[in-house]
């Protein structure tokens, strides 16, 4: 009697026990499919913004790949610009003098400006200053295209590609960027050689170096100069807009 008293006592505490138990593991299943659910999400919430992040990185370098091809156009028009220039200069020096000359250049400001009459090239030079050409346009070896560029000033100074030589060396610092060196190259093309044609376009990206630098009243000045020493020049046109910009 006292053995069925006990079943009778402990059999209900068991199946007590047990459903606690299975209430648990119901519980623990349930959490752990809550949480499995937001591990889920989470990751494809990461893939999500890996994938938009992929997306943006993408735009950001055809964005510059677009701006460096359109700088790399842009010096290849100046180049090439600079070539039939130079073609022009070497056939006009070729030809006769006139009889009846008064010996100043064209009007730059209104006043008459004294030109010299720059070294022309002979072949192996124009191959040296085309090999620099090359460097820039072509390789983009910009350091290499510095050195050589100091070689070239060094063995055929005074020249009229000289004068061309010392505006791409600022142009190649400019790029790089190296800015005081580009300033001084500048410099040297504007103030001891104001009267060759690359002037103008030398105090123009002085001036652009100027403001680069963060020094606004220097680069007014020289776009400034620019206009009023060679307002007839493409220069001087891009040192208007400059300008226009500036007070705007």
């Amino acid at each position: 009697m006292r053995k069925i008293l006990m079943a009778t006592v402990v059999l209900p505490l068991a199946l007590g026990q047990a459903g606690v138990t299975l209430a648990q593991s119901a519980q623990d299943s349930q959490r752990n499919v809550n949480s499995n659910q937001a591990t889920a999400e989470l990751f494809y919430m990461i893939q999500q913004l890996q994938g938009e992040v992929r997306r943006l990185q993408g735009e950001v370098e055809e964005q510059r790949h677009l701006i460096n091809r359109l700088q790399q156009q842009g010096r290849d028009r100046y180049i090439d610009l600079d070539q039939r220039i130079l073609d022009l200069s070497e056939k006009v020096a070729s030809q006769p003098a006139p009889e009846a000359n008064d010996g100043v250049g064209s009007a730059a400001s209104g006043q008459a400006r004294e030109t010299r009459e720059y070294r022309q090239p002979d072949a192996e030079e124009r191959k040296a200053y085309e090999q620099i050409q090359d460097l820039i346009r072509n390789q983009k070896k910009y350091d290499e295209a510095i050195s050589r560029i100091y070689e070239f000033i060094d063995e055929y100074p005074e020249g009229d590609l000289t004068v061309n030589a010392y505006y791409w060396l600022g142009e190649v610092y400019l790029v790089k960027p190296q800015l005081e060196q580009a300033k001084q190259a500048f410099t040297i093309v504007a103030t001891r050689f104001a009267d060759h044609r690359k002037a103008p376009d030398a105090v123009y990206k002085l001036g652009v170096t100027h403001d680069r630098l963060g020094e606004k009243e220097q680069a007014r000045r020289s776009m400034q100069t620019v206009i009023d020493d060679y307002p007839s020049s493409s220069a001087a046109d891009l040192a208007r807009k400059f300008l226009e910009s500036q007070n705007g």
